[in-house]
């Protein structure tokens, strides 16, 4: 080749280096850390906080609900044939009802006592397992019970109305309102049973 000017030294081409990658804008950043990071990790926080208070909330109703059919059934004697005592249905309601405000009570302690000093009694996969188990039982019980008994107090409210059978109807219909609060709670102890990470 020949070089026009007369210099004869060679050309020497120097090729630039890539681009660093540039910092990420401000629209990536916030969409990046609203699908994990941070914002997620406090939202799911917040959802486990409500679920424990809603579980809370639901065990405290089925316990009151649970108590007050326990006490009107208790005290449904009023002499002759009008005593509960003396019927197999209403003495398996009432104890299903006392069951069931034993469990409640000893769940709803727990939760609490959990809430306040915010340390585990059980570790987090046996207390899944042991909400999820027992509340399905004690709904199933209080449902059982108020169904058995229900047949029983129809039959004697068709011949008589009275103090008694409409005590029995109080006493069945909050078992059965109590097992809703139960089953409700059984869903979000079914959710967190399903969160839980498996070994």
């Amino acid at each position: 080749m020949s070089n026009l000017d007369g210099n004869s030294s060679p050309k020497i081409h120097i090729q630039t280096p890539p681009a660093a990658p540039s910092a990420p804008s401000e629209s990536q950043r916030t969409s990046a850390t609203s699908g994990g990071g941070i914002a997620g990790i406090l939202r799911r926080w917040k959802r486990e906080d409500l679920m424990k208070r809603a579980s809370l909330a639901l065990r405290g109703i089925a316990l009151f609900l649970s108590l007050i059919s326990f006490i009107v059934m208790a005290s449904n004697k009023h002499g002759d044939w009008r005593d509960f005592d003396k019927y197999e249905e209403y003495r398996y309601l009432l104890a299903i009802a006392i069951l069931s405000s034993l469990y409640t009570g000893g769940q709803a302690f727990r939760q609490i006592r959990e809430l306040s000093t915010a340390k585990q009694m059980l570790k987090p996969k046996m207390a899944a397992i042991i909400d999820f188990v027992g509340d399905q039982i004690a709904a199933y019980l209080l449902i059982s019970s108020a169904s058995s008994a229900v047949p029983l107090t129809n039959r004697m409210r068709t011949g008589a109305d009275n103090i008694f059978t409409d005590a029995s109807a109080a006493a069945i219909s909050m078992s059965i309102f109590a097992f809703l609060s139960l089953a409700a709670s059984a869903l979000i102890s079914g959710y967190k049973l399903s969160t839980q990470p498996y070994i």
